[in-house]
């Protein structure tokens, strides 16, 4: 069936391979992104592929924006299926070393961003009785990390959020809600985290500083052992994106690798999927 997707962070990355391989499979896909002046790479490789990408400004951190994207898609198209929420921006400083406005973004960008999104596609979704909101999170949404504090927060942020709708939509509205948890992927992502991270005075030189070296170390030791395994492409990524869409009983989470599996395995053994949980709360909550 031919579905009307609406793609967050689609400049470059995962957002952009999404957005081609969707719209390869015959589906109406309306990239966004928050800065239309990035739009090149992105057309450029619609064009390669002989897809059509239709592309509307959305900046996840105002609401106004999305509100306009959201009406133009249903004006258009008199239906919304999916929601792919994409954008995100990566940030790895230790919690003492974070100012108070980067506290603020990081959680707004990654989660409340989310949140904006989600609250302007609903009414639609309800009114169809159908649809499926697909969160882009990350291992980080359940397994800490050093000096992702505030990353990771905000990913928890998003998993609890998805969980506790996905006890309500599904059963009353028709409405799937699904984290995609990758782990590394090689994309622009980790380029801006970086420029975020060490701005332009790098990181600070405190207590810290040869705790978090031996961190970088230690990432750049696995990345360059089995790059293959522990970073993934984001045409992989985009595939599970795609094979949950298709899903016609979708899990409310899913790794996206077996590094990621193997990553995460004392969260997620005795309930992989999240659907046990899901159903447990429904059975004690609402039947």
């Amino acid at each position: 069936m031919k579905k009307v997707i609406l793609v967050t962070g689609t400049s470059t990355g995962l957002g952009l391979k999404a957005s081609i391989l969707l719209a390869q499979e015959g589906h109406t896909v309306y990239a966004t992104m928050r800065n239309l002046a990035k739009k090149d790479l992105l057309l450029k490789e619609a064009q390669d592929n002989g897809v059509l990408i239709n592309l509307l400004r959305l900046d996840v951190q105002d609401t106004e924006s999305i509100k306009e994207a959201v009406a133009t898609i249903i004006e258009k198209e008199d239906r919304l299926d999916v929601l792919i929420n994409n954008a995100g921006a990566g940030f790895a400083r230790n919690t003492e070393q974070a100012t108070e406005e980067e506290l603020q973004w990081v959680t707004d960008v990654n989660y409340h961003g989310v949140v904006r999104c989600t609250n302007a596609v609903l009414p639609q979704m309800r009114k169809q009785k159908s649809g499926h909101i697909i969160n882009v999170t990350s291992v980080g949404g359940l397994v800490g990390q050093p000096f992702n504090e505030l990353y990771c927060a905000a990913k928890f942020a998003v998993e609890g959020y998805t969980e506790s709708l996905a006890v309500i939509l599904p059963k009353y509205f028709g409405i799937n809600l699904t984290c995609v948890e990758p782990g590394g992927i090689s994309t622009e992502f980790f380029n801006s985290a970086a420029k975020v991270t060490f701005g332009e005075t790098g990181m600070p030189d405190d207590e810290y500083t040869p705790i978090f070296q031996a961190y970088l170390s230690g990432i750049q030791a696995r990345a360059a052992a089995s790059k293959e395994t522990t970073f993934q492409a984001p045409e992989e990524v985009a595939q599970v994106i795609l094979n949950v869409m298709n899903d016609n009983d979708p899990p409310v989470r899913i790794r996206t690798s077996a590094w990621g599996e193997n990553f995460c395995q004392f969260k997620i053994t005795a309930d992989p999927d999240g659907k046990k949980q899901r159903d447990q709360v429904i059975a004690q909550n609402l039947d």
